[in-house]
């Protein structure tokens, strides 16, 4: 066996961790109006490597975390299960579009909770209505 395919053999691929690690950086990138190469600057690596860390294709070692973690403004932790922040994220992963993006930005600035209230009420009634 040649020296390059026992390298290939050592190394772990990527797999369903890194996905969700991904996606998880995606999502707190696009919350934060960060473009890809605007982030892959900030951390040293062309915006093609972003990408490929956001798809878990390539997979993420704990120093570029940390590098990713500061330049999106957020603690470590906000990647990880287990974490409440982790957690708020897990169940915002299906709003992975600038269409849910918006609805959600323009739904956090209602500052009236009664309006709030009543617009998930109406949301709710679309929805249900659309089954």
């Amino acid at each position: 066996m040649n020296k390059s395919v026992a390298k290939k053999m050592k190394q772990r691929s990527a797999g369903k961790p890194d996905i969700e690690l991904g996606k998880r950086i995606r999502l707190r990138r696009v919350e934060q109006k960060i473009s890809q190469a605007e982030l892959g600057e900030q951390l040293g690596v062309s915006f093609q490597q972003v990408q490929k860390y956001e798809k878990g294709v390539n997979r993420v070692g704990a120093a570029r975390l940390q590098q990713i973690a500061t330049a999106l403004d957020v603690p470590v932790t906000f990647f990880y299960d287990g974490d409440s922040k982790a957690r708020e994220v897990e169940s915002l992963l299906f709003l992975d579009s600038a269409f849910s993006l918006r609805l959600l930005r323009a739904y956090s600035k209602i500052k009236d909770q009664t309006v709030q209230r009543q617009l998930v009420s109406l949301m709710e009634s679309i929805a249900a209505n659309e089954d």
